[in-house]
């Protein structure tokens, strides 16, 4: 793995040197994205980017993991520019496999808050999810206000949740490690258990339709899910929002779990200036704007405008998010997984 910042390119330079969220029309070329980003809403952030700088993006799109895995197999030879997913968690897997080489640039370090980016600048977060409780209004008339809450025996039988296996439980659960230890949280995992109303199963959507549905009346789920029933077409979900309560937990301590959807550039990258360049424009002012309006994700970028939606979920406006450096969530996942299997939460 590389250990040592990489000199600024002259193009780059001149971009860090631009007003904040601007892209200069002056780049040619190619980038080669490898991006486990699934969204249709991303389009337009590709298209604007090929418009402001003249670079092509050739696409390869899979899971996170197989992406990685692919990475590592092309070696030295892989054409990968830059890799784009979600959760910290992966891009630690990436970073610690040594796929992905630092980069120092004055625009990421001023625009992008410190927690969400790569301590050595091996990747950056570029929008982030928020992961709060939803429960249903006309059941619950004393919702969970933290984490630690829904390993509350008076929530028996209430909770929806996912499986042990899926990336977003086992960065939930490495936080929790971080802040309480792993006594602590072990004691969560099994109070949480106890809580289910049902056995683990299905996405975040899966846990809101559950409870729109009454199979159980306390769901955590990452707010874009909940977002989309509210500005567009969701079956099983919208229409039926009304009921939802929502609470940001653990506003009087450790803050709101937060995961990114964040970059780095690959090792190998064989065109290195243009990745960067890249990761320049998802931290400018439109592109922010697109991971909100399109996705319902919250802007890194501090005095970026919400999506309307995210502006009904929360109409008070801001929360306190926990200040983690989200390199943690992937230095503990491993201890995570040996907690959800040692409790036996499937």
């Amino acid at each position: 793995m590389l250990n040592r910042a990489l000199p600024l390119l002259p193009s780059v330079l001149l971009l860090a040197a631009l007003p904040l969220g601007a892209v200069p029309a002056y780049a040619n070329g190619e980038l080669n994205l490898y991006s486990s980003r699934h969204y249709d809403t991303d389009e337009r952030l590709y298209s604007e980017f090929e418009e402001k700088t003249g670079i092509t993006i050739n696409r390869i799109e899979d899971k996170a993991d197989v992406l990685i895995e692919r990475m590592t197999n092309e070696g030295a030879n892989s054409p990968a520019d830059v890799l784009l997913t979600v959760d910290a968690g992966r891009l630690y897997r990436a970073a610690d496999a040594g796929l992905l080489q630092p980069v120092s640039s004055d625009a990421l370090t001023q625009r992008i808050p410190e927690n969400l980016r790569h301590p050595d600048g091996l990747w950056h977060g570029f929008s982030q999810r928020a992961r709060v409780i939803f429960y249903d209004k006309n059941d619950v008339s004393e919702p969970p206000q933290s984490y630690q809450d829904l390993a509350d025996p008076k929530y028996k039988g209430m909770i929806c949740a996912r499986s042990s296996s899926n990336i977003y439980m086992i960065s939930l659960l490495a936080a929790i490690v971080e802040h309480a230890g792993e006594e602590a949280a072990e004691s969560w995992v099994k109070g949480l258990k106890d809580n289910l109303a049902r056995d683990p199963e299905g996405g975040d959507t899966d846990q809101l339709r559950a409870v729109a549905s009454g199979q159980c009346d306390i769901a955590v789920s990452n707010t874009y899910y909940f977002a989309r029933a509210l500005g567009g077409d969701v079956k099983g979900l919208t229409g039926s929002t009304d009921m939802f309560g929502i609470v940001f937990p653990n506003q009087d301590s450790t803050g709101t779990h937060v995961n990114i959807s964040g970059a780095g550039v690959a090792a190998n990258a064989p065109n290195r200036n243009n990745a960067i360049t890249f990761l320049e424009y998802l931290a400018s002012d439109s592109a922010q704007k697109y991971f909100s309006d399109g996705n319902h994700e919250y802007p890194v970028v501090e005095g970026v405008a919400l999506a309307d939606t995210l502006t009904t979920i929360n109409p008070a406006g801001g929360f306190e998010a926990d200040k983690l450096n989200l390199s943690v969530l992937g230095k503990n996942q491993a201890l995570a997984v040996q907690i959800y299997d040692r409790v036996g939460y499937e």
